[in-house]
């Protein structure tokens, strides 16, 4: 008879909210019952600007430690669509490097700002040319892109995000879903999203978010519409990653901070609800 549990998922989350200095981002995670990291930073320093020294130290210290990289949070895409293709390609290739000496086959990015003044729906072909470069890029080293629905991108709303995974119609583009995200969007994420988006979800970030103020908050505190989704996800079978992001302390362009203590409450109150609905994530 097995022991494994007959909804189980594997829990992660972005080290840098906790600490930039990753032996405490572990300490914490393992603290937490995780055994995978998102890494997104190491040290201060962003994964894409990461040097072949800092990457080789960040993979023997996870080595020792026992944890795995359940994903690279990379910032490809997170720039104006104005800017030339070929240099988010260039960059993408970079962080290929980093998950692959990491062994991860999963690369966050983002669809591109659509720039001040400039309407989100005017970019799409501008946008669908980029995120068919680096989906082919990534077919051709065997990775696969997990697209965040971001504020203020292209994909930041579900009919823009399904219109980029069918449009480009690529095994190597898949979505990571992030509640919190859409709320501060005005979306109701299970409502209006889970149903048209479920088919290409591959893996889930862990945040919440109160509609009126786009505040973050612990999961189950905001109108994410937590429950309804995990419940969902439950039901549908997934058996991916969970990986925690809370921002309960700071955002900023490139990602946000939590700390320790922080960190904790939002892993605690994800871990009730999960409780509440028989799943476990280890």
């Amino acid at each position: 008879m097995s022991d494994t549990p007959a909804h189980a998922w594997t829990l992660s989350g972005f080290g840098d909210e906790i600490d930039p200095d990753p032996r405490i981002q572990i300490a914490v995670l393992q603290a937490l019952g995780a055994r995978h990291i998102e890494v997104r930073s190491a040290w201060g320093v962003n994964v894409v600007d990461l040097d072949d020294e800092q990457v080789e130290r960040l993979r023997v210290l996870l080595l020792e430690r026992g944890m795995s990289v359940s994903a690279v949070a990379s910032p490809i895409g997170k720039v104006e669509v104005s800017l030339a293709p070929e240099l988010e390609v260039h960059r993408l290739r970079r962080v290929i490097r980093v998950a692959r000496a990491l062994d991860t086959p999963f690369i966050r990015i983002f669809s591109f700002y659509p720039g001040a003044g400039t309407q989100a729906d005017d970019v799409r072909d501008a946008v669908l040319t980029r995120m068919r470069l680096l989906a082919d890029e990534a077919e051709r080293e065997g990775i696969v892109l997990l697209h965040e629905n971001e504020k203020g991108i292209y994909g930041d709303v579900p009919r823009r995000v399904l219109d980029i995974v069918e449009s480009v119609g690529s095994s190597a583009l898949r979505l990571a879903w992030d509640n919190a995200n859409f709320v501060q969007v005005g979306v109701r994420p299970f409502t209006e999203g889970y149903a048209a988006l479920k088919p290409f979800l591959e893996y889930l970030q862990v945040k919440d978010a109160v509609a009126a103020t786009g505040v973050v908050v612990p999961v189950g505190e905001g109108d994410g519409e937590l429950r309804e989704t995990l419940t969902a996800l439950r039901d549908d079978g997934y058996a991916g990653f969970a990986s925690l992001e809370p921002h309960l302390d700071e955002t900023s362009e490139l990602g946000g901070f939590s700390g320790p203590a922080a960190f904790g409450t939002a892993a605690r109150a994800f871990s009730g609800l999960l409780a509440e609905l028989g799943v476990v994530a280890r």
